[in-house]
């Protein structure tokens, strides 16, 4: 079994096609469920597939701990999510296998592979995804392990080095260039469009500059309602949305919506409504919640979150510091995940011996049930047995000694030295053929 991601993020895919594979989290379990029932038994029926999906704005990755086979067909999968051709997406994807694997997971729970270097937000996302994978029953053992150490990495790199300090995010982005844009926040009125934690985020930032006013419209009115209650807020129905849309300086928009919510029709008639009035327009969703067209309206100002990125990216500059330390306790932890997995893989090797040792133990005390049942004595019988489990325990290594060929049998005897001689005198480096009534034979 191997350990592989596959994916796209915003250094490799542009912000279009990274929203045709956004999923929202409650969308992550099904389509888990497809991947786990689509490549069960495809190449070892006794070991079905592991897998979990990390899908925010800036990313969409599959994680798997399976067949190192199935990353060509896990692509095709993934593109198929997406709705593109396998090649389209190879064009923007990363594939990474073991270790390496492992150490883009630390680097992004950590946030060293965000748009904003050090931002927190991702590791939640983390969690999320491996809940959700968890419900849809297709997290397994090696996938626990991966993403429990890099939580316990990400922690150490937050709590040892200074990644997050002078952190700005994309929602005090919005504030500072909104800013720049109207003389006096305190004179705007906000609108926020849905109410998830980006939302909220922004909602804090914009809050502290106190506008004029701040209306929060969601699908879920109930759910608004509580946003709105806690920035003493106006809630708002998604539906009035376009009716007023005019009355607001400043909108940002987040929510899980698969079409565009705010088309260019709707923005022309609160220009029109506004007497060409400035609005600044934010569209944090992935995929877009602002139809792209809106852009090209004089006296509309829209950012999207690659827009921002030159923003929160001089910020980023300063913790540069910082990342060298991250990247030595990151390394400790994919050293440390690589042995874990290495160990892993002889498992099976394990059971086997076990089920073999087993197998002669069974087969030595029927020979000395049926012994003690003639009527040998018991010291007879003790005799036999350990006599009879040291001769199958010793049988294949020293038939190994004797026919291996000269230039192989001092490292094969240096081997089986560390392995039944510990704490006696090691083997001498050449190995004289043993006799064959020296082998022994198994009962």
């Amino acid at each position: 079994m191997s350990v592989f991601t596959l994916g796209l993020n915003h250094t490799t895919a542009p912000l279009d096609l990274r929203g045709r594979f956004a999923l929202s989290f409650e969308q992550l379990a099904p389509t888990l469920q497809t991947f786990r029932d689509g490549f069960t038994g495809v190449h070892r029926a006794d070991a079905p597939p592991e897998a979990a999906i990390l899908s925010t704005c800036n990313r969409t990755e599959l994680y798997c701990a399976a067949d190192p086979r199935l990353v060509r067909p896990a692509m095709e999968w993934l593109a198929r999510v997406g709705g593109v051709g396998p090649d389209t997406l190879s064009d923007h994807a990363y594939v990474l296998e073991g270790g390496e694997a492992a150490r883009h997971a630390f680097r992004v729970a950590s946030g060293l592979d965000s748009m904003v270097l050090g931002e927190a937000q991702i590791l939640g996302q983390m969690k999320q995804a491996v809940r959700e994978a968890d419900t849809a029953g297709t997290l397994g053992r090696t996938l626990h392990q991966l993403f429990q150490r890099s939580f316990s990495v990400a922690k150490e790199v937050r709590t040892s080095t200074e990644i997050g300090a002078h952190s700005i995010s994309m929602a005090a982005a919005a504030v500072r260039l909104a800013s720049q844009l109207f003389e006096d926040l305190r004179e705007v009125r906000v609108l926020f469009v849905g109410a998830g934690e980006m939302i909220e985020l922004a909602a804090t930032h914009f809050a502290a500059r106190q506008p004029a006013g701040i209306a929060i419209a969601n699908r879920t009115l109930e759910r608004g309602e509580a946003l709105a209650a806690r920035f003493n807020a106006e809630p708002m129905k998604l539906a009035d949305l376009p009716a007023r849309l005019h009355e607001f300086d400043v909108v940002v928009s987040c929510t899980a919506s698969s079409l565009p919510l705010i088309g260019l029709g709707a923005v022309e008639r609160a220009l029109k409504a506004r007497k060409r009035r400035p609005m600044f327009m934010v569209d944090l969703a992935v995929p877009r919640d602002i139809e792209p067209e809106v852009a090209r309206l004089d006296d509309i100002y829209l950012y999207t979150v690659d827009d921002l990125s030159s923003i929160v990216q001089t910020a980023g500059e300063k913790r540069q510091a910082a990342v060298a330390q991250a990247e030595v306790i990151i390394d400790t932890g994919v050293q440390s995940f690589v042995h874990w997995l290495g160990q892993r893989a002889t498992v099976p090797l394990i059971q086997a011996l076990h089920a073999q040792a087993d197998d002669w133990r069974q087969l030595e005390i029927a020979r000395a049930q049926k012994l003690l049942a003639r009527g040998d004595s018991v010291e007879a019988v003790l005799e036999a047995l350990t006599k009879g489990l040291t001769q199958k325990m010793l049988h294949g290594t020293l038939a190994e000694l004797q026919s291996a060929a000269p230039e192989q049998r001092t490292q094969l005897a240096g081997v089986v030295s560390r392995l039944f001689l510990r704490g006696s005198t090691p083997a001498a480096p050449a190995v004289a053929p043993p006799r064959p009534d020296d082998a022994g034979e198994p009962h």
